[in-house]
């Protein structure tokens, strides 16, 4: 049985369905990252989970017990939220200890607890100190503290590496990563960083809408995605996207847009055959196109717009003549004398993916 479950959980807010039917299951010990956009149901699911809000229909199990009526300190979680929400009059070993002075706990066992969280976040020389005297990384680690010290059944993060700059939150990534390889307990983390999603999750859930698009590890939603929503949500830069008709010519199939054409790859034979004369979409990711002439591929021509320098390679963007969307690729680093040309660049038949039209529309390669 799965450790963590949502069955059927439904919520609303008025007439504004903020999650819609959502099934989710997490197995102990797993670690499961929610992604999407802003206002897609991510954080409303976390805070049903933690007892903040109650599903309008559905159950939330844990470890077995049905705790969809259950107050959060009932729950046996342990949140952490994106602003910290330390205590500004206490210090880092007071905020650590806080929750277990609440319930009863020992002065003895809170101490134990609270040194041997402050050693596996390497906190122990801040303990004396008030949140104001802490960077913005210190904080997030007294925030995690205070989660560990309880030793709860789940672990539930809120977007907690948004407030730090880019260069911190590579680094919080590892200590996360590394936290929940020691600690071993099920996690269930949201955000709106893709990245974070890829390098931390067991499985990914990809939300839109309300709605869960695909669950899966990161190499199944990057590499298999089940709908064109998921295929420009995950991956950075994020993937191009032609528009396409299937064409027949003398038995043979072909792709065939303003500006382009080229055999179906054998792959989505079976799902294009179906659909002759129909428009699709094919999904292009930037890491795929390469500069140049290839046989078996799709050519195309780029006129060259912007030249982004990254060091080892150069982000390339521009337009296909015909087509409305622009086109991102990847480049070697010393390619940064492109803007304005119009050059030559393809992509192997087997990495061009296709799906059905509009943002949910299925991938070719599920028929």
């Amino acid at each position: 049985m799965s450790y963590l479950q949502l069955q059927q959980v439904h919520k609303q807010f008025g007439d504004v369905q903020v999650v819609r039917d959502m099934n989710l299951s997490a197995s102990a010990g797993e670690f499961i990252v929610l992604v999407g956009a802003s206002g897609c149901g991510k954080s409303t699911s976390l805070r049903m989970i933690a007892g903040l809000e109650t599903p309008s229909s559905g159950r939330i199990v844990i470890d077995g017990r049905d705790v969809t009526a259950a107050s959060p300190a009932d729950r046996d979680i342990a949140m952490v939220f994106q602003n910290y929400a330390l205590y500004p009059h206490m210090n880092v070993a007071q905020n650590m200890s806080f929750a277990l002075e609440l319930a009863g706990a020992s002065k003895t066992l809170i101490g134990q607890r609270v040194a041997v969280a402050a050693q596996i976040l390497n906190i122990e020389h801040l303990l004396a100190r008030k949140p104001k005297e802490l960077s913005g990384g210190q904080r997030q680690r007294v925030a995690m503290g205070r989660a560990i010290v309880r030793e709860p059944k789940v672990f539930l993060f809120d977007e907690p590496l948004s407030n730090l700059d880019a260069k911190l939150r590579g680094h919080m990534r590892i200590e996360i990563s590394m936290l929940h390889r020691r600690l071993g307990k099920t996690t269930v983390y949201v955000t709106h960083d893709q990245i974070e999603a890829m390098t931390l999750a067991d499985r990914i859930v990809v939300m839109d809408q309300g709605r869960i698009q695909q669950m899966g590890t990161p190499d199944e939603v990057f590499n298999r995605p089940l709908n064109r929503f998921v295929a420009g949500f995950i991956g950075s830069p994020t993937m191009n996207f032609l528009n396409t008709k299937v064409k027949q010519v003398q038995g043979q199939l072909f792709f065939v847009g303003n500006g382009f054409s080229c055999t179906v790859p054998q792959a989505l034979k079976a799902a294009a055959q179906r659909l002759v004369d129909q428009p699709l979409v094919l999904g292009i990711r930037p890491q795929f196109i390469a500069l140049g002439d290839s046989t078996n591929s799709l050519a195309l021509s780029l006129r060259v717009n912007v030249c982004e320098y990254l060091g080892t390679e150069s982000v390339l963007s521009g337009f296909i003549e015909g087509q409305a969307e622009g086109v991102t690729m990847t480049a070697p680093g010393n390619q940064t004398n492109l803007i304005n040309q119009t050059v030559p660049v393809h992509v192997p038949l087997p990495s061009i993916y296709a799906f059905e039209l509009g943002e949910h529309g299925p991938s070719l390669s599920l028929s």
